[in-house]
């Protein structure tokens, strides 16, 4: 009988133990990271360049981030550069359309959209110290497209929209995570 109460008792110390380490491995963290300076409160969004010929790209993707940031309520998106902390600048650098899946014909009716950016979030002011950064952030979306259809642009441009939108919540975890 002992032999029993002090197995169980062992099963439930463990399984406290578990529970307990488990409790603090870090997921009340997310968007807290170390990486960005505790005084860093307010954001300037600088709109972000286009070097690519796929025109609008890069305001979707400035609308998309902006809308990010304040639904993270981690800084407040400010209107001008000194009002900031930090900034974040950038540019598209790529966007590229390909076709991914064809009909019996050769037709293409799937395609995917690539948008890559180079993005950096650093201190305003002379010391301009860099707290993130990436090169080449790429992000990739497909979408179908019917054949027949003459709405091909109007896919395209929902599509950007919607990769925008997940590029911004992607990009944002990752700078606030510190990845």
């Amino acid at each position: 009988m002992k032999m029993i109460f002090m197995k169980k008792a062992l099963f439930s110390a463990a399984l406290g133990a578990l529970l307990l380490a488990l409790a603090g491995c870090g997921y009340a963290l997310v968007g807290r990271s170390a990486n960005i300076p505790p005084d860093v409160k307010a954001v300037y969004l600088q709109p972000l360049t286009n070097q690519t010929q796929r025109q609008q790209v890069e305001q979707s993707l400035t609308q998309a981030i902006a809308s990010e940031l304040v639904t993270r309520q981690r800084f407040s998106l400010v209107a001008s550069e000194s009002q900031a902390n930090a900034e974040i600048v950038g540019a598209v650098t790529a966007f590229t359309i390909t076709p991914v899946t064809f009909d019996q014909t050769g037709r293409a009716n799937e395609y995917e959209i690539a948008i890559t950016a180079q993005i950096t979030f650093k201190r305003v002011g002379t010391e301009g110290k860099v707290i993130w950064k990436s090169s080449g952030y790429t992000f990739r979306e497909n979408y179908p497209l019917d054949p027949t259809a003459v709405d091909f642009v109007d896919r395209e441009n929902e599509t950007i929209d919607r990769a925008s939108k997940r590029f911004a919540e992607t990009l944002v975890t990752d700078l606030l995570e510190g990845f």
